[in-house]
């Protein structure tokens, strides 16, 4: 942590930030300490209690008050939250929280009356998209969605086997919509607001991991010897299995060494796999569409988002788009509400 001076103020930060997150950092602080919540959060760090003034102070943590929540939403959060008790994140009480802000782009529509129209009007959204579903999931959707959500059995590992209580693969939000011929279909959508990331392997970076678990091999060779991937060897997860089965999906498929995987592709791989899981099962949706929405001007995720779209030859079954691409069809329809909720939205998050 360092203490920075900018503009006169003294700003608690992060050691190491980019140009762009030091400027939403800023302007989030700014926005906090403009709702009257001057003191700040703590973060632990080597059994260190560190303030950061970009946190939520700890009696708000502590209250579950979610100041950085639109106010008509913390009560359909709640409620969702009763109904599927997902794990918010470490740093929900951040106020750069991607798992806050995903949440706050999106229930204001899903709980709107156009929100067909909205959802439909989003550049990026399935081209197929008619109707959201509201007898299906929650109204229509699930917060950190992973494939299990409601149902009882303790034990369901998820269609890629690799969900526990701490870890595993889900999507930001899950959509469930009509396409044009009346099917059920899902929409998964994965939300970045200030990470310069994707999730990488795990596996990769184990310790566990023994010499016959060889990364240098490419896609071809893994598929043809999966049990050379430590996470289908020893997690069992089933990652490379729904992979094979849906090989035409990758349709460029680099053949240089090295498993694609390893780096900042793991996460949109993952996520479109428990799509297309979903999809091979059968069992409720027909179709399912993978999506990523991220702040227009996080530029950091262009070269994992490129590298997939060329690998996967740009199918149309993925997709990407802005938050500013929600707000404008959002805009639209020029409902005060919904206007009222779109202004707040880019004053928090600098659009």
């Amino acid at each position: 942590m360092k203490i920075q001076n900018i503009n006169g103020h003294h700003y608690r930060l992060p050691n190491e930030l980019s140009d762009f997150k030091l400027k939403m950092y800023v302007h989030l602080i700014n926005w906090k300490w403009a709702q009257g919540i001057k003191a700040p959060g703590h973060n632990e760090h080597k059994g260190e209690l560190l303030p950061y003034d970009a946190i939520l102070p700890d009696d708000y943590v502590a209250e579950k008050r979610m100041p950085h929540i639109y106010q008509s939403s913390v009560k359909h959060l709640l409620a969702h939250h009763e109904r599927n008790p997902f794990r918010y994140h470490p740093h929900f009480y951040h106020m750069s929280s991607s798992q806050a802000a995903n949440i706050n782009l999106f229930l204001p529509i899903l709980h709107h009356d156009n929100a067909s129209a909205i959802l439909a009007g989003i550049q990026g959204a399935p081209k197929d998209f008619m109707t959201l579903d509201k007898c299906s999931l929650d109204n229509g959707y699930c917060l950190e969605f992973w494939g299990g959500n409601f149902g009882e059995d303790k034990k369901n590992k998820g269609p890629l086997g690799d969900k526990s209580a701490r870890s595993g693969t889900d999507a930001d939000i899950a959509i469930a919509y009509h396409n044009k011929l009346g099917e059920l279909c899902l929409w998964l959508i994965e939300h970045k607001l200030t990470e310069e990331e994707f999730s990488t392997c795990g596996g990769f970076k184990s310790d566990r991991r023994q010499s016959c678990h060889d990364c240098t091999r490419n896609f071809t060779q893994i598929i043809n010897n999966k049990d050379t991937c430590y996470q289908h060897a020893v997690r069992l997860f089933k990652y490379w299995d729904i992979t094979a089965t849906n090989d035409a999906f990758f349709a460029n498929a680099p053949t240089e060494a090295g498993c694609p995987f390893q780096g900042g592709m793991n996460q949109l791989w993952r996520n479109q796999l428990l799509g297309l899981a979903i999809e091979n099962e059968g069992k409720e949706f027909k179709h399912a569409h993978f999506s990523v929405v991220h702040h227009p001007a996080n530029t950091a995720l262009k070269g994992s988002l490129d590298g997939f779209k060329a690998l996967i030859a740009n199918n149309p079954k993925f997709s990407v788009f802005t938050s500013s691409d929600v707000l404008r069809a959002a805009e639209k329809l020029q409902d005060d509400a919904l206007n009222a909720w779109a202004t707040w939205y880019r004053n928090l998050y600098m659009l």
